[in-house]
């Protein structure tokens, strides 16, 4: 049974790589299978190149891996726990569904397998192959039922299909059947195209720029309308979200077609909705918790990655909020969208 000793936040937006990923089972190695190798020790970390199709596509560090380096982090963090889940990049949807199978079920075992290791310190998010949908649904099952994850993570689309289409509908049936929490990460941002400058500008701005668009998304299909018990969660802050947002209800008073589309108002339905801390801007946290209800923002962080909020809790702090909000946002709101109903609080 989890504790909450002092005002210790639970950290919802966490990633894990392996160090090291199955090998193919023949010759014939699919487009996109993941490998690690080492890429030396420095600054009291070891380090392992994530290589795709025989290229370095990210350089990380044995955080990524190692309980014990993860748990020694987690009180400068101002953390009791850490909810963890694959790199985004990791989930795989462009690989063939029988190829992804595998790789997705040895993430979710090493998940699980971390996950013991902390003695209940760490919780995990599950990866599904959501390139078809019935695959998905089986491992989703297999994770939270057989191997305790409390959720699953999936990408901002889903090989270009947004989450509001009712292509994807089945799986979210089947996440509320299972009381399964779902956290949005971007993947394979659009716009890449529109930015003039190095590669991390992905991660600076066309993330959030995806995200963005996912939540509206899920607004236009009516997803929560379909699925009223659904808690879906956005990282990076819904990324562009709360600017769009204005827009959107504007538009739905403005434009006929658009009150046609969405049965409720978005502002509304945009209430319904969750999201992580990880905007690394005071002002821009409080416009969240004006905008969606301080009922509705949790921890992120994005660690153990160099582009991470290093000290989450003390952003909350920093907003000035009362005692019960800041509680509620540092670890309340987490427990509520995990379904921590064991959670016990203490100050």
């Amino acid at each position: 049974m989890m504790t909450h000793t002092a005002l210790l936040g639970i950290d919802i937006h966490a990633h894990v790589v392996p160090a090291h990923f199955p090998a193919w089972v023949d010759r014939h190695i699919p487009s996109g299978w993941p490998s690690t190798t080492e890429a030396g020790c420095h600054n009291g970390h070891c380090h392992r190149h994530v290589m795709i199709d025989g290229k370095v596509y990210r350089t990380v560090d044995d955080r990524c891996w190692s309980v014990p380096q993860r748990l020694a982090d987690l009180p400068g963090m101002g953390l009791a726990h850490q909810v963890i889940s694959p790199m985004p990049e990791l989930l795989s949807y462009w690989l063939d569904a029988d190829h992804a199978r595998p790789l997705l079920r040895y993430l979710n075992e090493t998940i699980a397998e971390m996950v013991a290791e902390s003695g209940g310190t760490l919780l995990g998010l599950a990866a599904v192959p959501l390139q078809e949908v019935s695959a998905a649904i089986d491992e989703l099952e297999y994770a939270v039922q057989q191997l305790g994850l409390v959720g699953v993570e999936i990408g901002s689309h889903i090989n270009g299909i947004p989450l509001g289409d009712k292509q994807l509908r089945p799986f979210f049936d089947a996440c509320v059947a299972l009381d399964v929490p779902v956290f949005v990460h971007a993947l394979k941002p659009t716009g890449m195209d529109r930015l003039v400058g190095p590669s991390q500008l992905q991660q600076v701005l066309a993330y959030p720029s995806d995200v963005g668009l996912a939540a509206a998304s899920v607004i236009t299909g009516n997803l929560l309308l379909d699925c009223p018990a659904l808690r879906i969660a956005f990282s990076h802050g819904g990324g562009t979200f709360a600017s769009l947002l204005p827009r959107l209800q504007q538009g739905w008073h403005t434009f006929p077609a658009l009150r046609d589309q969405i049965a409720v108002a978005p502002a509304e339905l945009a209430r319904r909705l969750f999201f992580d801390t990880l905007v690394f801007d005071t002002a821009t946290l409080r416009h969240l918790a004006a905008t969606f209800g301080t009922s509705q923002l949790m921890l992120g962080s994005d660690y153990p990655f160099n582009f991470h909020e290093r000290r989450p809790v003390d952003q909350v702090l920093a907003c000035t909020f009362s005692s019960d909000v800041t509680a509620d946002l540092v670890y309340g709101n987490a427990v509520h969208f995990l379904g921590l109903s064991n959670y016990q609080k203490g100050i």
